[in-house]
């Protein structure tokens, strides 16, 4: 129950300083993109921020033993670059590029009843589903060939 109350709470501020931020608004986001035109820097400090606040916020909390509602910390262990992290950062970043929306900023956008946030979000879990497939078909396709050549 404090897990889900706790998600909910955080859940709650970040939608918060998504929509304060200006983040929601995807021509605000394609203006800081378009550096030759109507370039807006103002996402930048919004970023700046974030970036503070989680420099100092990891600080703090690693010191901690465990967190406040798990047993341990459930960090990346994984530490090379490979095709599907660069892949899943240059979909990334020409989907917000391009939409003006990142999945954090697309979910409070559904706030302002806005349709370009449901159809984004709706590509996205399409998206989502297909990349999972595809990792199964790949799993699946290394475990033929491990057994036939093994």
């Amino acid at each position: 129950m404090m897990r889900n109350l706790a998600a909910l709470l955080i859940g709650a501020v970040f939608g918060t300083g998504i929509a304060v931020s200006g983040m929601i608004n995807p021509a605000k986001v394609q203006n800081f993109f378009d550096f030759a035109g109507t370039w807006d820097p103002s996402l930048a400090f919004v970023m700046g921020g974030a970036l503070l606040v989680t420099f100092v916020g990891y600080r703090l909390v690693l010191k901690r033993p465990a967190p406040a509602f798990d047993t341990s910390f459930h960090l990346p262990t994984k530490s090379k670059l490979d095709l599907p992290l660069l892949g899943g950062a240059a979909t990334f970043g020409v989907g917000w590029g391009i939409t003006g929306f990142c999945p954090g900023g697309s979910i409070p956008a559904l706030g302002l009843a806005e349709p370009s946030a449901l159809i984004f979000i709706a590509a996205m879990v399409v998206g989502i589903a297909l990349a999972r497939i595809a990792d199964n078909v790949r799993q699946a396709s290394a475990s033929i060939d491990a057994t036939t050549n093994g």
